[in-house]
Order: structure tokens, then sequence, then C-alpha cells
């Protein structure tokens, strides 16, 4: 018989909602709070970060989030975990870039230097346009990538990719340097071209991040991740982080992360928190497409009911928008061209928890009004209900 803790599925759901800040006695009284909690939000689709935020949030709205991200620079835009765009605590952007971009943003280097080869320039022509792109985009203070293609000429050299493919494109010189300076951090990411939902952005330069040694970076950012996530298999933090088996064994046992039993088998969590958490009040919460906490784990059992999935993913792993109860998914949501805010369970609920969703609607509508938000990957039950 095991001597392990166990941690069951009414367990993980009352730290999911406790510790992810989903149930209304545990939301926040600031943005960065929410940062912290979840550790980073899904930022691929520019609305999700401020619809993540304001789910979670005691008073919804933009302003406090536009203020952490542009002005006091306290949550930051920046590549990470599978090479994926998230926003992170500025405390946090350190051990997210030793312990994970700084290795992606070597690869993407050298395919830009063999893209620019295959336009016919060598790495003296790359380095000299580098240099022109950070000097105007320094005299400039802050500038979109077509600024700074019509002060550095050179950044709008282009050639066809994916050529005969479906998708095949013009891509520029210019989309590819700032992509890797950006993940080399070098700039970052500012204000939007446009509103909170636009994805394209005016680009800043950075001061240099500390660098940290890999495994310290991995331990330290695994430790963080189990205080939000844990407990969570092996596997749940391979494929968060993308980091390879040993990578993530290492980084779990520098961090002292203790194993579980789960339903689902092993898992694991810091050493002080293998003992029972109080359930929150019952609650419901209606989560965007890509929010951090649906994409918080590969095995998702405990939260997920298989029977859902098809409606609620996109062919690439993308989850839309959902409804919650009680810590489990139990539908999805929409919103329509004319702005109405539209749900279908997609299973029996009670009275209880109809009321407390329609609870969570009326309090998204308030916030949206006159907003329209389309997710940027679109799923089966988003598109019903949308249309």
């Amino acid at each position: 018989m095991s001597a392990r803790p166990k941690i069951d599925d009414e367990q993980r759901r009352a730290r999911l909602g406790r510790r992810h800040l989903l149930a209304p006695a545990h939301r926040a009284g600031a943005p960065e709070q929410v940062a912290e909690a979840v550790l980073a939000l899904h930022a691929s689709d520019p609305a999700t970060v401020f619809l993540s935020t304001a789910a979670r949030l005691d008073r919804p709205g933009s302003d406090a989030l536009d203020q952490a991200l542009y002005e006091d620079r306290s949550l930051v835009r920046m590549h990470g975990m599978r090479r994926t765009l998230f926003v992170v605590p500025d405390d946090l952007a350190p051990l997210v870039q030793s312990s994970t971009t700084r290795k992606v943003a070597e690869r993407e280097r050298r395919g830009l230097v063999a893209f620019a080869a295959e336009v016919g320039f060598d790495e003296a022509w790359l380095a000299r346009v580098e240099q022109l792109t950070l000097a105007a985009l320094d005299a400039a203070g802050q500038a979109s990538g077509a600024q700074l293609g019509a002060k550095v000429p050179e950044l709008r050299e282009s050639m066809t990719v994916a050529t005969g493919k479906p998708y095949e494109a013009k891509q520029t010189i210019g989309v590819r340097l700032l992509r890797v300076l950006g993940m080399e951090g070098s700039i970052v990411r500012g204000r939007p071209v446009g509103s909170w939902t636009s994805g394209q952005y005016r680009w800043e330069l950075r001061p240099a991040l500390p660098e940290l040694p890999v495994a310290q970076a991995q331990s330290e950012l695994a430790a963080r991740w189990l205080a939000s996530y844990g407990p969570a298999t092996v596997e749940d933090v391979r494929w968060w982080t993308g980091w390879g088996l040993r990578e993530v064994r290492a980084a779990l046992a520098a961090c002292g992360a203790v194993p579980v039993d789960l339903t689902a088998g092993e898992g694991f969590v810091l050493p002080d928190d293998t003992g029972p958490v109080a359930a929150p009040d019952p609650w419901a919460a209606l989560l965007p497409g890509l929010d951090p906490t649906p994409m918080g784990w590969q095995q998702r059992d405990w939260y997920l009911p298989t029977e859902h999935r098809t409606d609620l993913f996109d062919r690439s792993g993308n989850i839309g928008p959902t409804v919650w109860w009680n810590g489990r998914i139990i539908g999805g949501w929409a919103q329509r061209p004319d702005g109405e805010l539209v749900w279908r369970p997609l299973e029996r609920l009670g009275s209880d928890a109809t009321a407390a969703v329609e609870a969570e609607v009326a309090r998204l509508r308030s916030w949206l009004g006159p907003i329209r938000v389309t997710p940027r990957f679109r799923t089966p039950l988003e598109r019903c209900l949308s249309g």
C-alpha cells in the first residue's frame, strides 16, 4: 500500500477555484495579482489577456491592465514556454528567459540567418540592418513594424514562404528580425496599434534581463508553477514548459517536489502542499479561449469531461471560450455580432448552477458594453453559438 499522500479530483478542483482566483471570494484587486496567481497569461490572442484578467478581478476593467502593461511595466509580454506569447509578472521574466526563451531564441536566430541568405544577404548585412533598426527604435522611442520599415527600408526585403501551399505568403526580413530581437530580449512589445483586441504592437527597447543558469531558472520556474498548478504529473509539467523529460525531472528534484497519488497516477506538489484545501463556496466562471486555466495541464479529465472536447477545441488543440461550475468545464459561450452573449451547457445543470452562470454572463456583458470580441482560434461550439 502506498504511503504517499493522495489528492483526489475534488481536492484538485478546490485548489483550482481558490488559487486561480475563480471563486468570487478569492478574486483579485489588481491585474498583477492575477498574473501572479496563474503565472503566465496566454497572449497569442491579445483579447485573452484582458478577458482572463477580468474574469478574476473584483471589478472587471481594462484600464488597470493597460497601466500595468504599458506604463508601470509590472507585466511584460514575451515569448516563453512552447514558443507561446505570454504576459508574465516582471519578476518572472528573467526565469522564463533563462529557462526557456533563450534556447528558442537561438534557434530562431539561426532560422533568421538562413532566411536572409535565401533572400540573398549574408550575416554582415543582417547585422548592419539590426543595428540600424535598434538605432531607429532608440530615436523614435516606440514604433510599429511598418514605421520601422519606413525608417529602415532593408526591413521590407521579402521572400515567398510555403510556395504552392494554401498558406503561401510573403514574409519580410522585418517580421523575422523583430521576432528574434523580442525573443532575445533586446526589444519588447508596447502599446497596440488600436484597441486592446489588436494584435499589432509598437516596439520599444528593453533593458537587458539578468542571465541566470538554466538549471537554476528551471528549478525556480517549476516551483512557481507547482505553487499555482500543483498537483501535476511529469507530463503536465513537460507539456506546459516545453522542456525535455530529463530537464523536467531535474527541475522537480531541484525544487524539492514530492510525489503524491492522483486519480491519473503519480503527481507532484511542493513539500508544504500535501495537506487538504477547503473547497470555496459554489462558483461559476466564463473564461476566454486560450485561458491559462483550461490550458494549464495536459491531463484534463479531472476538470474537462472527454465528451466535451470535440466541441471546445480546434484542430490544433486550442481551447475556445468555456463555462465553469465548481472546477469543471460544463459548457461554452460566445459573443454574437450584435454583442449578445450566449452560452450552452453540455450537460444537465441544476437551478443553482444555471443562475450562477447567468450572473457571470451579466457581469461580463456589463463590462464589455459595446466591445466585440471574436476569438482568434475558432472552435466548433463557439462558431455555432456566435453564428
